[in-house]
């Protein structure tokens, strides 16, 4: 393979896939070179046996700002989980809801035993800040972990310990609550204001949305990119040249192919798959440990949500564990028979799906998150190592990437 074009995109995830929009809607010719057999990097489904097994659970938030600037939500057919949690304690499941999704639940909210009221009115008053507040405000609060924000906003230690630490493990991918304040509060702005859902076919259909409009003709996949330089691209069938190298694949591989940038820590996690024909819940949401023995982070029912997850008669289980160590599945099947209050003898173990490079570690200081995605000689970077550790970072890094590309290739 060789030629020209004006930009080669480098990885074809999210990030890749909405610098390819931007990069198609301006009337720039551009090449999109991936190196796996398929589009979405690490936002991937599995289909087996009538189950749709995502590449570690995950969800789609509505309130991401990108989303709507590149698809139309509808055609996901997205089924929705409740905008709360349980969580056990003891014999008990404490239910807390967000009141304005659910305000019938205001009530056993308020008096869940899990930490005070004091501590579920302080939560609400920092949840709503960044809910309301403009985002570069939040960006400009002083800066620190998010436990130690956490513990400024007056929390106690049973509330954060017994909910918000298993919570936010769960989406951060950091038990230890080392991740920047920055970071939590837009994570906590957009859990306030969005909704919480999974596409029918899986998250696979999100990436498939993204590329949906573009020429399957400018889009080569099992092209694994060797090296990139200032003008060209080389594969192993040949090379490239072009007047912009967008490099968009994730953070390991990115410091690889650009030796500049500075090499990202990475945090993983384990999601083990079951199936059962009677769910544990009735309910589609979250059920976190509040016993602090620290080694379930989450485990869902995604099949409640989107029944589409499980073949007639059947239930999917999505349980997560973070961390690099994954316990064997008996030691997790255990934890479930005490976490759901019932047996768990007659689930079928699906699978365990092991992700070590799922999100970039962000310990303070982030500053305003956005990193620079221009480097030097026409080479830029992308992905969620340069915004927010999320989908909604590496969607808004590959579009801001895009808009660096274009301003440089702009006549002067």
């Amino acid at each position: 393979m060789s030629g020209e074009a004006d930009v080669v995109i480098v990885g074809g995830g999210l990030a890749g896939l909405a610098a390819a929009r931007r990069l198609h809607r301006a009337g720039v010719p551009w090449r999109l070179l991936e190196a796996g057999d398929r589009l979405g990097g690490r936002v991937a489904t599995d289909e087996v046996d009538g189950y749709l097994l995502d590449r570690g659970f995950q969800v789609l938030n509505t309130a991401y700002p990108r989303l709507g600037g590149l698809l139309d939500l509808g055609p996901l057919d997205l089924g929705w989980f409740t905008s709360g949690v349980l969580v056990r304690r003891g014999d008990r499941l404490e239910r807390l809801v967000n009141p304005l999704r659910d305000p019938a639940g205001t009530r056993g909210t308020m008096t869940a035993r899990i930490g005070s009221l004091v501590d579920r009115l302080r939560f609400a008053a920092l949840a709503t800040g960044c809910a309301t507040l403009p985002v570069g405000r939040l960006l400009n609060a002083p800066e620190t972990t998010s436990e130690a924000a956490l513990r400024r906003a007056g929390l106690s230690d049973a509330f954060i310990e017994e909910l918000l630490r298993p919570f936010l493990s769960g989406v951060l991918l950091d038990r230890e609550l080392a991740t920047s304040s920055h970071v939590l509060a837009v994570f906590l702005r957009s859990f306030a204001r969005g909704r919480i859902g999974l596409p029918a076919r899986g998250m696979a259909a999100l990436p498939r949305a993204v590329a949906a409009p573009l020429p399957a003709e400018l889009i080569e996949v099992d092209t694994p990119v060797a090296e990139v330089a200032p003008g060209r691209v080389r594969t192993g069938s040949g090379e490239i040249t072009c007047r912009a190298v967008l490099v968009a694949v994730d953070p390991p591989a990115a410091a690889t192919l650009l030796p500049q940038l500075h090499r990202v820590r990475m945090h993983g996690y384990t999601t083990y798959y079951h199936s059962t024909d009677t769910p544990p819940l009735a309910e589609p949401i979250l059920l976190l440990d509040g016993e602090r023995r620290e080694l379930v982070a989450n485990t869902v029912v995604p099949s409640n949500a989107a029944p589409t997850y499980a073949p007639g008669g059947r239930h999917l289980v999505a349980t997560s564990v973070v961390g690099p160590q994954a316990p064997p599945e008996p030691v997790i099947r255990r934890e479930l028979d005490r976490l759901y209050g019932r047996s768990t003898a007659d689930w079928t173990h699906l699978t365990t799906v092991s992700v070590p490079d799922a999100l970039p570690a962000m310990p303070p200081p982030q500053g305003r998150l956005r990193k620079p995605v221009a480097l030097a000689d026409g080479l830029f970077v992308a992905g969620d190592h340069r915004d927010s550790p999320s989908i909604q970072g590496a969607l808004a890094s590959g579009w801001r990437a895009a808009g660096a590309v274009l301003a440089a290739l702009r006549p002067s």
